[in-house]
């Protein structure tokens, strides 16, 4: 059953997501980030041991720490225009852009901490 349209404007959204990545060097991934992937530093804690990068919209948090990396779908628009741009940076592409089984298409690399960035665009 729908609810009427006065509930739905006032029912709890979901806006974004930011996740956090640890690194081995916080200094060193946010250049990496930069210059690698095109990101910018947004913020930086003074001790070192968390920053914020930017690009277009997506926020990654990066912090220095210990844990195990991660993995994480960034959703793109453009991403051959996007593969071809973060190759020619340097960026190290583990796989190459490929159609999945279920129709999104994606490309994949791994940052110096090990994290899996996964670059999807479609269904």
């Amino acid at each position: 059953m729908a609810q009427p349209l006065s509930q739905a404007r006032n029912r709890p959204r979901l806006q974004k997501v930011a996740p956090e990545i640890p690194v081995a060097s916080v200094d060193e991934a946010a250049l990496w980030y930069a210059e690698t992937l095109g990101f910018r530093t947004t913020m930086k804690m003074p001790g070192g041991d968390y920053a914020i990068v930017e690009r277009d919209g997506a926020a990654l948090h990066l912090f220095r720490g210990e844990a195990a990396a991660v993995s994480l779908h960034i959703f793109v628009g453009g991403i051959e225009a996007l593969a071809e741009e973060l190759e020619a940076r340097g960026a190290p592409i583990a796989q190459p852009l490929t159609r999945k089984p279920w129709g999104a298409r994606d490309f994949r690399l791994f940052d110096p901490s090990g994290n899996e960035l996964k670059f999807t665009e479609g269904d």
